[in-house]
């Protein structure tokens, strides 16, 4: 399933160019810091123990690694992907003082790395930044080892009327804070843009299933504002 307006040419370098440095600051704003709670429901349903080898796709600053490897004592290993250089060198620089873990620049459609590597793949808010998310599950489901559990975390479709009524009238108003904060309006247009016109929970869920992930569910957080979703590879 190809996205429109992801695969306009550079469109989605260009956004991440502009705000990698103050990437952190941007997820704070957006979601009013609570972002930070959503990652830590992905590890609380993820549960992972040690010696197990997460591959975070999309992975940014580093913040799921960073969780994950604190999770579990610094006794697992992470492999960060990411396209954008600058976010790398963000991430590096954060998470300086942890052991076990790896930088790959590249993108969810094309991550080099060997066949049934992996017991967990995850990708926060990252999935809608894919210029397709069938290959991209694809990818997913290639890296992962038979048994391993794929999660991805991304922003969703609220249910509440009332709830999506304040949330669509604050969004309106993110790129403006985003020119005021960071510099920076143009990007924060694309980011609300993309929200807006990704497939709803039980058509990522459906999408997963033609994929091959099994058990496929999905959990959503703050009214439907983001939602975890979750499958096995067989």
């Amino acid at each position: 399933m190809q996205q429109y307006l992801q695969n306009k040419k550079g469109l989605v370098e260009k956004v991440f160019d502009k705000v990698y440095d103050q990437y952190d600051l941007m997820n704070d704003f957006m979601s009013l810091g609570i972002h930070r709670l959503w990652k830590r429901d992905l590890l609380n349903m993820m549960n992972p123990s040690s010696n197990h080898k997460l591959i975070d796709v999309a992975c940014g600053t580093g913040d799921i690694a960073k969780l994950f490897l604190n999770y579990t004592g610094q006794k697992s290993e992470v492999t960060c992907v990411d396209p954008n250089n600058g976010m790398i060198k963000k991430g590096k620089e954060k998470l300086i003082k942890f052991k076990n873990l790896k930088w790959l620049k590249a993108n969810a459609e094309n991550i080099p790395v060997k066949n049934n590597l992996f017991d967990f793949y995850t990708i926060s808010f990252g999935l809608r930044n894919t210029k397709n998310i069938n290959i991209a599950l694809a990818e997913a489901y290639r890296v992962l080892k038979p048994g391993g559990r794929y999660f991805c975390l991304e922003f969703s479709k609220i249910q509440n009327e009332s709830l999506n009524f304040v949330y669509k009238n604050y969004s309106k108003l993110i790129p403006s804070i985003g020119q005021l904060v960071v510099g920076e309006k143009e990007p924060y247009e694309y980011l609300i843009e993309s929200i807006n016109n990704f497939i709803n929970q039980d058509e990522l869920i459906e999408l997963m299933k033609k994929n091959g992930f099994e058990k496929c569910t999905y959990r959503n957080l703050t009214g439907g504002i983001v939602s975890i979703h979750s499958g096995w590879k067989s």
